[in-house]
């Protein structure tokens, strides 16, 4: 047991917080496409992703829809920290992981 148990907590704890973290990941993705969509009509994406996203995120907003044939590109930043100890080893020694997601939607 003493020889088991340690390799089955870290799997477990991997299993765990690799399940959090793409669930984020997920989050932002579908906060990127939803603010770009946003964007393209000429609204606010940081109040958009921000309500899809909970947490502190960033909103960057590159292309303007001035005209037809440009795309509203919206990307959005989060820092993830795992709350398992595994954390440590897979996302640095501080135990966080910039995740990010992009949106590109065609302007109306």
């Amino acid at each position: 047991m003493a020889l088991v148990l340690p390799l089955l907590l870290i799997l477990i704890f991997g299993i765990i917080d690799f399940g959090r973290m793409l669930n984020n990941q997920i989050a932002l993705t579908e906060a990127a496409r939803d603010a770009a969509r946003v964007a393209s009509f000429g609204g606010d994406p940081t109040a958009r992703a921000t309500r899809i996203v909970s947490g502190d995120v960033v909103v960057k907003v590159t292309g303007s829809c001035s005209g037809p044939g440009q795309d509203a590109e919206v990307t959005v930043t989060n820092d993830f920290s795992f709350v398992t100890p595994i954390g440590l080893l897979g996302g640095g020694f501080d135990g966080e992981v910039t995740l990010t997601g992009t949106g590109v939607v065609p302007c109306q």
